[in-house]
């Protein structure tokens, strides 16, 4: 594989650059001060500002109006995205799409594709957190009503951004073998959105659906469909993770340069330095695995014996470990500077907690790396 990003994948991260450039992470209060949940809405004028950049059709095909860039870029955007904080679905947003762009019914994409890439309407998925679930443990069922019609009941859990969605992704268990992903609007009958808060004090949404009743030409069952899904939500989270341990270590290395003990900077310090230098090397090990995985999931017959789920897995447990080590030295080197709750670094410690949570325990994604290795050997 090569890692040199293309010229399209430099302008769309110099284009975000100039979008977040001036997006500040503490002026949102922080969700230890919030009784709920720290804005009731994602930042509209960001999203315009998104749209305006053409940074909401990054991965779409020129058809849909889009630029045809591919996971990369849409990962290098995130990066920025997280260094700032951005309170926007992006992820979700741009994840769906390329689902459906890769699986649906042409219909479809021709009724969604252009107005989300022009951010007139908003997309997400009822994935938990960001990674998403087995088929088996899905808690939405979907069944046949003739030919033309699905019907949906069940319930999902911490639904990010639904509130302000306007279609919402769900995956459900259709009986039939994989999981079907179906296309619902926000405001389809038999749909209800009950208020759920993230450790970051972002506002989520305990989906229930109670016979809502799905055209056939909304609903996606090619296989591998979820599964592909799943994937790029975890490698995005990753890349959300790698933009926010960045600007945390970044945060750090200021502060310690300039507080002074004993008539020394901090950062002179031998303890303080191995720390920082410590947490320097996750970073580039979850940066390293986070582009080993985004290349496969644009290129699953490629990179060997194992399928792309192998290196999703490898790039979530540098993640979910690096991003939750990084923060921790940045509080610890910040003294109670850093829990301070007017000092942005407790914001990014919430955002960075949440993060952790969705890409899940280390172990879990061992386990499943080691079921991977044994049926797909290596030598």
């Amino acid at each position: 594989m090569d890692f040199t990003f293309t010229e399209e994948q430099q302008a769309a991260v110099e284009a975000a650059r100039a979008v977040f450039v001036d997006v500040v992470p503490d002026g949102v209060p922080s969700p230890a001060l919030t009784a709920g949940a720290v804005a009731d809405d994602f930042d509209r004028p960001l999203w315009d500002k998104l749209a305006a950049a053409d940074l909401l059709g990054l991965v779409l095909a020129p058809e849909h109006g889009g630029a045809g860039l591919d996971t990369v870029a849409l990962c290098l955007v995130l990066r920025e995205s997280a260094r700032v904080l951005a309170r926007v679905p992006l992820l979700e947003h741009c994840a769906t799409a390329m689902a459906v762009q890769a699986h649906a019914d042409p219909r479809l994409a021709a009724e969604l594709l252009p107005d989300a890439g022009r951010g007139r309407l908003v997309l997400t998925v009822a994935a938990h957190g960001r990674t998403g679930h087995d088929p088996a443990e899905l808690g939405v069922t979907a069944r046949r009503s003739g030919e033309d019609t699905w019907v949906l009941d069940g319930v999902q859990t911490a639904v990010p951004w639904a509130h302000g969605a306007d279609w919402i992704a769900v995956p459900a268990h259709s009986g039939e073998g994989e999981a079907v992903l179906a296309l619902v609007p926000r405001s389809a009958d038999g749909l209800a959105l009950a208020d759920q808060y993230s450790t970051s004090g972002e506002r989520l949404a305990l989906l229930t659906l109670d016979a809502v009743r799905v055209p056939a030409v909304r609903l996606i069952d090619a296989p591998g469909a979820w599964e592909q899904l799943r994937q790029l939500l975890a490698t995005g989270t990753c890349a959300l993770a790698l933009g926010l341990g960045e600007a945390v270590l970044s945060m750090t290395s200021r502060y310690t340069g300039t507080r002074e003990q004993f008539g020394f900077p901090v950062a002179t310090f031998q303890a303080v330095a191995v720390q920082a230098a410590d947490r320097y090397i996750d970073l580039r090990a979850m940066e390293v695995t986070l582009w080993q995985a985004a290349w496969r999931l644009d290129r699953p017959g490629a990179g060997g014996p194992l399928p792309s789920a192998g290196d999703v897995a490898v790039a979530k447990i540098w993640a979910a470990e690096g991003v939750r080590r990084v923060v921790q030295t940045a509080q610890h080197l910040h003294g109670g500077f850093g829990a301070d709750t007017d000092y942005p670094l407790h914001r990014y410690h919430a955002w960075a907690k949440h993060l952790e949570l969705s890409l899940g325990p280390a172990a879990a994604h061992e386990e499943a790396l080691g079921d991977l290795l044994a049926a797909h050997p290596l030598g």
